[in-house]
């Protein structure tokens, strides 16, 4: 063999070495990306695990020694004890009319302001979308007092007016729908004004049925905020049994009758449901939402 043919085959020896070494190095930081991403989520996950394991645990072996994941036996008994310990389908009704309706009124509110910052043209716009978002910054603590002289003079106090119609004109719904707006061609726009079509009806016609996906977003998000919400329920309900939400309901279930922790576990794991299933329900919008919200504007 000629010196020539061993410096080509070791050359491509060498090569295939070099190829090789890449693959088996790739195949590593994938399999330790791997493992990373399940434990970041098993660490995520471990809460939820905890509270479906204590929810069906007996009643003694919540804080049992030594601690144990599962019980002696699986009762699903207190899924049905929460609804005679307290009228829980109560607050739970409560809850989705709450959440369902300050959506849609937050929806509403939103669409039409946003449109109204990106589309149309009047003097100082820009200004005062500036001054509105920063709103933003305003901590809902802040507002409480003055809130509650507000909805006192309404005559809305204990009441699910004032539950619904304080939050639902939020500048973080403005800001997203406007984003989206703005990432609309502007030619659209001008085309539906040719064609006739006046301010409202290019919204109606043209840009919210393209707003679907951040509207989709905008929806989870609001119901997730009005369904967990539980200081201003606190403040403004009175009669807990006739209005009272699902935060105020799991409140119940402490008491001069002691702790009731596995019925609070199983209670909290019911009132997951409902937005799971409208998270499942509009998750191709919510993907789509994200990908696209706050993209390219003008």
């Amino acid at each position: 063999m000629s010196t020539d043919t061993l410096r080509r085959t070791a050359a491509h020896d060498t090569g295939a070495d070099r190829i090789q070494r890449r693959q088996r190095n790739r195949r590593i930081r994938q399999t330790i990306s791997h493992v990373l991403l399940v434990l970041v989520a098993l660490a995520f996950l471990f809460p939820l695990i905890f509270t479906v394991a204590t929810a069906l645990k007996p009643a003694g072996e919540t804080f049992s020694t030594p601690p144990s994941l599962v019980g002696s036996s699986i009762r699903w008994q207190n899924f049905v004890d929460v609804f005679t310990f307290v009228p829980f389908h109560r607050y739970i009704l409560n809850g989705m009319f709450v959440a369902g309706a300050g959506t849609i009124v937050t929806l509403i509110a939103s669409a039409l302001s946003a449109y109204a910052f990106a589309s149309l043209k009047w003097r100082g716009r820009d200004s005062l979308f500036l001054v509105f978002l920063g709103t933003i910054m305003v901590p809902q603590e802040v507002l409480i007092v003055p809130m509650f002289i507000l909805m006192q003079r309404f005559g809305w106090v204990d009441s699910y007016a004032a539950l619904i119609f304080p939050w639902a004109f939020t500048a973080f719904g403005t800001f997203l729908l406007r984003q989206f707006f703005k990432a609309v061609p502007y030619e659209l726009q001008e085309a539906a004004r040719i064609d006739g079509c006046g301010p409202l009806r290019t919204f109606l016609q043209i840009m919210l049925p393209m707003a679907k996906p951040a509207l989709g977003v905008l929806a989870v998000f609001t119901f997730v905020n009005f369904w967990n919400s539980f200081l201003w329920p606190l403040v403004m309900i009175n009669d807990v049994n006739a209005r009272g939400t699902v935060p105020l309901g799991l409140e119940l279930f402490f008491g001069q009758n002691g702790n009731q922790w596995h019925l609070v576990m199983a209670a909290s794991v019911i009132s997951i449901l409902p937005t799971l299933i409208l998270l499942l329900f509009l998750q191709k919008h919510l993907v789509k939402g994200v990908a696209t919200s706050g993209l390219a504007g003008r």
